[in-house]
């Protein structure tokens, strides 16, 4: 194992509910209602997906770039006071961080969304960013996780990305990682080469190896 790639919403910050009040906001200022299930389709997705299915779904009248707008606007606002991480989450970022591991974060969300998320995560438990602003193709094209390979000088085959939605799944898996999923809104099935667990308390560094190694 080379690195260790991390997805941020809903796997090392609890950031979903507080994307979904968001969505509700704005899907009433477009004049719509947004449910579970609307999250569900999105959960994982890149801004400009969301964005075009909320203006679908409320045939609203407004620009997309208004959208994302109030988008970020909402979730920055919200953020400002800080986000609570996810079970196990600081723990294993300690244990990879003291390791010395090569490591990246890899989200589809904005990168001003990142950075406010990154003050309560810590900057320095990566060593690279990629956000949706730095790809062309988000989740769940492999091109993200490409990327961090990439910035990172690492085959990927030789990481490990962790991920809780099965867009970042299918997006890790197509690149060539090992996957530990960690179910948030939608469940994901076990595979080759992938491990689910219920929580980051069951994941620590020497089970990241193990998976890497073909033993899990």
């Amino acid at each position: 194992m080379e690195a260790v790639l991390f997805d941020m919403d809903g796997l090392l910050v609890d950031s979903e509910k507080i994307w979904f009040r968001v969505e509700t906001e704005v899907m009433e200022r477009l004049g719509g209602e947004w449910g579970a299930t609307h999250q569900e389709n999105m959960v994982g997705g890149s801004m400009s997906a969301t964005v075009a299915y909320m203006l679908r779904v409320s045939g609203g009248s407004a620009a997309p770039e208004a959208v994302e707008r109030w988008m970020l606007e909402g979730m920055i606002s919200r953020l400002a006071g800080g986000v609570e991480l996810m079970p196990g989450a600081a723990e294993l970022l300690a244990g990879v961080h003291g390791e010395g591991m090569a490591t990246a974060l890899v989200t589809s969300s904005a990168r001003s969304i990142a950075e406010a998320c990154l003050r309560s995560i810590g900057r320095h438990h990566f060593d690279h960013v990629v956000t949706g602003d730095d790809v062309a193709r988000t989740k769940p094209d492999p091109e993200p996780y490409l990327t961090a390979a990439r910035l990172l000088g690492v085959d990927p085959a030789r990481c490990v990305a962790l991920e809780d939605s099965p867009n970042g799944v299918t997006s890790a898996t197509a690149a060539g990682c090992r996957v530990v999923a960690v179910p948030s809104v939608l469940p994901i099935p076990g595979a080759p080469g992938r491990l689910v667990v219920g929580s980051l308390h069951e994941v620590d560094v020497e089970v990241l190896r193990s998976l890497s190694a073909g033993v899990r």
